[in-house]
């Protein structure tokens, strides 16, 4: 059984539907996960499984219908939302297929947007953002703009936009969706760095080549999830 004092993130019975003109629409169905500190989590399923709904309950986003959602020990699901914003930006970090980049910001910009709501110093902000650039390969793009750099450049600029303030969780959903195989395995290669550094990743994604890379694996199917 899983120590749950141990887990940074814990999901209990959580279930999660839609309103249709025939009726609700079932899309989760009591969900149960467990993600320890420094673990890489992946969640796979067809398109439509519901893996973006279930990041979303994660990331606050949305409030299930039933279940528990806890993070660090503590409930989270149906916070207030000026609660559950100080929440997202503090403790989690997110990674979605299409980078979300502010075409006018440029990559350095763009990175340091979650600092300003977060209250960071501006110095400590500039300094970890730039670190975070090198780190990622984009020490001399620091000043284009998106529409200046490749889909895997804007996407290596999205992880480090969500590892800015330091995250205890990164939520990634479908990060490789959008990317050739050689962006992929960049993409891929970068995360796994940052997890061997300590970061504890759940992602989504319908990727064989991308869940590979995780530790453990879940599979999403007809609303229920089971550990593979």
């Amino acid at each position: 059984m899983t120590d749950s004092n141990n887990l940074l993130l814990e999901l209990s019975a959580v279930s999660r539907s839609y309103p249709e003109p025939a009726g609700r629409i079932p899309v989760l169905t009591g969900i149960d996960l467990s993600v320890k500190p420094r673990e890489w989590v992946a969640v796979t399923g067809p398109s439509g499984s519901g893996k973006t709904t279930l990041l979303n309950l994660i990331a606050l986003l949305d409030t299930p219908d039933s279940g528990s959602i806890k993070l660090d020990g503590r409930e989270v699901a149906g916070l207030p939302e000026n609660q559950a914003a100080e929440l997202r930006s503090r403790r989690l970090g997110m990674v979605f297929q299409l980078h979300h980049l502010l075409p006018q910001c440029s990559a350095l910009e763009n990175v340091l947007l979650p600092t300003i709501p977060a209250g960071i110093d501006g110095e400590t902000a500039m300094e970890r953002a730039k670190s975070l650039l090198c780190r990622i390969g984009l020490e001399s793009r620091m000043n284009h703009f998106p529409g200046q750099l490749s889909g895997g450049e804007c996407q290596r600029v999205a992880v480090a936009r969500a590892l800015i303030n330091s995250p205890g969780l990164l939520l990634a959903d479908e990060p490789t969706g959008a990317l050739d195989l050689h962006a992929t395995d960049a993409l891929l290669e970068l995360l796994a760095g940052f997890h061997r550094d300590g970061m504890t990743i759940l992602m989504v994604t319908h990727s064989e080549r991308a869940a590979a890379a995780a530790q453990r694996r879940y599979v999403l199917s007809n609303g229920t999830l089971a550990e593979s």
